[in-house]
């Protein structure tokens, strides 16, 4: 494929939607009429929808693993199994596990004693739907716990949108359990290998964020700063001239151009990149290689900042024309990872969603026009529009 034509996303993804709404509705009709109250959100506007965020928490949304019996936690990670690759899916199982280790480490470390038994729960994920999920409907649902948030857009049971998508782990391995430690491994090797020049170029500043620059916010506006400090961590804290030689400028993003790399460099960086589309499930992270490899190397760009060792505090970036890629290790430098890679466009299914709001409405026509005469009296207009326009989304 050439490297001037770069075919367009079109989310399209009706096997794996299909299998969703399956799984979806065998873990809803599972649960007693009170827990499927708590795990259903009717409104796709409610705004706990866009809410990712993967920090341990008491007011999430949905409802736990914790909650469900033996059947139920297997239908639930059938569930979970859809939205992801294998790797995806064994990634999210060890981070998952993971808590047990902090459990034990931090009954000492942080001196948490017992309680420190419910703070770090392997079952502490919640599972939480919302709008409608139906056949031509439009829904979503996501998995939130600590260090780990995976969300996923429904449209028209057509079109599927998988970001953001946030790992983080802590320690780096824990124990035989090392769910990102190759993304990091991978991330200092490259880095190392870039000639001196480059690897100046790519080191936007000396000192990381405490956290992704673009924190949490449901959609990566044209430019964002990260914030001095983490939540609940404030034993990292940056300045406000380090937030600005930090920032995100979607237009003009800082670090090294792909244009300037050689073709082993080059190739370095979209593995690190495809790293993280590859736990998604295989229709969307297809689409997303194909826009990646087709797309001109001056779309790309490598960015790093912090230390350069393994136990440093380090921050790396990768971005293009439609996708970012990040990933902080520097609150206890080196053992503490967040990362999420986002689609600029489409992160919890935004512009699909605008554009089919702008079609039908938030709650649709469909339903309601099974309903309606096409023409009720001989004197009436003709009403034959359908539900699904074909030319919905052609250009994209």
């Amino acid at each position: 494929m050439s490297t001037t034509e770069v075919t367009p996303m079109n989310y399209e993804a009706r096997d794996t939607i299909r299998q969703m709404l399956f799984a979806t509705w065998a873990l809803l009709n599972s649960l007693s009429p009170e827990l499927r109250t708590q795990a259903v959100v009717p409104d796709m506007a409610d705004p706990r929808r866009v809410d990712w965020d993967f920090i341990p928490r008491p007011d999430r949304v949905g409802v736990p693993l914790y909650a469900l019996d033996r059947h139920q936690r297997t239908i639930a990670h059938t569930l979970l199994k859809t939205g992801l690759s294998l790797r995806g899916y064994s990634q999210a199982l060890s981070v998952m596990a993971t808590e047990n280790m902090l459990r034990e480490l931090e009954a000492v470390d942080r001196r948490f004693g017992v309680i420190a038994g419910d703070f770090r729960d392997p079952d502490a994920y919640w599972f939480s739907f919302f709008g409608r999920p139906a056949f031509e409907d439009t829904w979503g649902w996501r998995v939130t716990g600590h260090h780990l948030s995976l969300s996923f857009t429904i449209v028209a049971q057509r079109y599927l949108t998988v970001t953001p998508l946030a790992m983080g782990a802590m320690p780096i391995p824990a124990g035989v359990l090392d769910p990102l430690g190759e993304n990091c491994r991978m991330a200092l090797d490259l880095l190392h290998s870039l000639p001196a020049d480059l690897r100046t170029r790519a080191i936007v500043h000396d000192v990381a964020p405490a956290d992704c620059v673009t924190r949490q916010v449901p959609k990566v506006g044209a430019e964002e700063w990260p914030d001095n400090v983490d939540l609940g961590i404030p034993g990292y804290t940056i300045t406000d001239d380090d937030r600005e030689k930090l920032r995100f400028v979607k237009a003009a993003p800082s670090g090294v151009s792909g244009a300037d790399l050689d073709g082993d460099h080059l190739r370095a960086v979209r593995d690190l990149l495809m790293r993280y589309i590859d736990t998604s499930c295989e229709p969307i992270a297809a689409q997303y290689r194909d826009q990646v490899l087709a797309e001109r190397p001056d779309q790309l760009t490598f960015a790093w900042a912090g230390g350069t060792g393994a136990d440093t505090a380090y921050y790396y970036r990768i971005s293009t024309s439609g996708l970012l890629v990040e990933a902080d290790n520097a609150v206890s430098p080196g053992q503490h990872l967040h990362t999420v890679w986002r689609d600029l466009n489409n992160d919890l299914g935004h512009s699909l969603l605008l554009d089919h709001y702008a079609q039908h409405g938030h709650h649709g026509g469909h339903l309601s026009r099974r309903l309606v005469s096409n023409r009720l009296t001989d004197d009436a207009p003709l009403q034959t529009e359908t539900w699904y326009p074909p030319q919905m989304y052609e250009k994209r």
